[in-house]
């Protein structure tokens, strides 16, 4: 299977955990660190991921 990643993707591997890394570029790109909190929703076949402020 060949795949393309395009300029705003980026291809990740799931842990055995069940856990992915966010890449640099995304997190810079939301200004997100180590302690943020985010969102996953499901549509349909894909997954969306939301920066989520608490306070």
């Amino acid at each position: 299977m060949i795949m393309t990643v395009q300029q705003n993707e980026e291809l990740v591997k799931i842990t055995s955990g069940g856990t992915i890394s966010i890449p640099i570029q995304f997190r810079k790109f939301l200004e997100l660190q180590k302690g943020d909190y985010v969102k996953i929703m499901m549509n349909q076949d894909h997954l969306i991921l939301k920066k989520v402020l608490i306070t």
